[in-house]
């Protein structure tokens, strides 16, 4: 009888902590917080899962994401591989990747990143040719020349290129947009802190699956 009484009551004690981790793993929902792509897209470093931002320099939600993106990514632990990639659905956001990978070849990007957001969210200056975005680099530090090089470069223009093709690959139709290891999709989540939520635990679940 008292064998009996001890099991019960460990019983009781014991179910809440299963249902805890019951709902843990149902935290997210597939099709309600996030979705598999039909076909995975290659990481670039497949010893790591690979985390993207796709963002918009000109997107208002994106400049929000910046401060909480920066800092989940500064933590990140070291077998997360964290990449940015600039949306485009049109010409201006085009040349606004442009910016991104002329930054990148320059090795400017930490210097030019947020002046950019600033420059096009809060200051209205759309960045839509050469000569604003140049005065834009000049103002920072960079070099006018270089900048022509390498904004016109052979190497930027492929970069843009490669992404363009990548956005239907990811199914990107927004941003901010999260696509965690070439698999699944995080887009379209009521606040950017649950965006975070959920890419966490899409990692997780990848980490468990090596």
């Amino acid at each position: 009888m008292i064998k009996r009484k001890l099991a019960t009551i460990s019983l009781v004690f014991l179910l809440p902590i299963a249902n805890m981790a019951f709902g843990q793993a149902d935290r997210f929902v597939e099709g309600t917080y996030y979705v598999t792509l039909p076909v995975p897209v290659s990481t670039r470093d497949s010893s790591r899962i690979e985390v993207i931002e796709a963002f918009w320099y000109g997107c208002p939600h994106c400049f929000s994401f910046e401060p909480l993106i920066e800092d989940w990514a500064a933590n990140a632990p070291a077998d997360v591989d964290f990449v940015r990639f600039p949306a485009m659905w049109n010409g201006l956001m085009k040349v606004h990747a442009q910016i991104y990978y002329t930054a990148e070849a320059l090795e400017v990007l930490e210097v030019i990143h947020e002046p950019v957001f600033s420059a096009i969210v809060l200051e209205g200056n759309r960045l839509q040719n050469e000569r604003q975005i140049g005065a834009l680099f000049a103002a920072h530090g960079i070099d006018e020349e270089a900048f022509s090089r390498a904004f016109n470069s052979f190497g930027v223009r492929t970069r843009v290129n490669q992404a363009e093709s990548r956005m239907q690959d990811y199914r990107i139709r927004n941003t901010p947009n999260m696509i965690v290891n070439g698999k699944y999709l995080v887009a379209d989540v009521p606040t950017l802190q649950l965006m975070l939520d959920i890419v966490d635990f899409l990692v997780a679940r990848e980490r468990a699956a090596l």
